[in-house]
């Protein structure tokens, strides 16, 4: 069975809006701040171990529009254009960006049915309120935090209040000379 992995770059204190300073927040653009080879070695290793994306609507609009005309010298923008992604969106019908799915509908179930295809794990980036949505439908198997050294004070956030409180499991931990840590956890599911 296939696993819904959320990935996503937080600071200290949990924001993870606009990392990249695409959206025009204040404190837009962030991460930019802490530049680390090992770090972009790492979201390089992730999307090119993950078969397809799950994107939310505003994420995949900002990832439509950023990325078909790029290209680089290690592949990056080249497996985010040609692996298969899968939009959550009531309202995207005609979806641009080549290898995309619509899901819309009963989503819970969709994704579900999903992670039962055959294939690697499925990347879910960025898509605040898709996170959120598996989150509470117990849909995610593991989180990959980049947190980075730095406070906020405000913006949306990763956890927001959730039906119960979680309980995830610390299964990596690896720091990184910029000071952000890479933080993998699980889900626990059970007693």
């Amino acid at each position: 069975m296939r696993r819904i992995v959320v990935t996503e770059f937080l600071s200290l204190d949990g924001v993870m809006e606009d990392p990249g300073g695409a959206e025009g927040t204040p404190f837009g653009g962030w991460t930019f701040r802490f530049p680390d080879p090992e770090g972009m070695k790492y979201k390089l290793d992730e999307i090119l171990a993950h078969d397809a994306m799950l994107l939310g609507r505003v994420t995949y609009e900002g990832f439509a529009e950023a990325w078909p005309g790029r290209t680089d010298d290690i592949g990056f923008a080249d497996r985010m254009n040609e692996m298969p992604k899968y939009v959550v969106s009531r309202t995207l019908d005609e979806p641009t960006w080549n290898n995309t799915t619509v899901i819309s509908g009963n989503v819970a179930e969709r994704i579900a049915r999903l992670k039962e295809t055959p294939g690697n794990d499925i990347l879910v980036v960025g898509s605040r309120t898709l996170a959120q949505f598996l989150m509470d439908a117990d849909l995610v198997d593991e989180y990959r935090l980049m947190v980075f050294p730095i406070v906020l004070g405000g913006g949306a956030r990763l956890f927001g209040p959730a039906p119960a409180a979680p309980i995830l499991h610390l299964t990596a931990a690896h720091p990184l000379a910029s000071g952000t840590v890479i933080l993998t956890y699980t889900p626990h599911r059970g007693d």
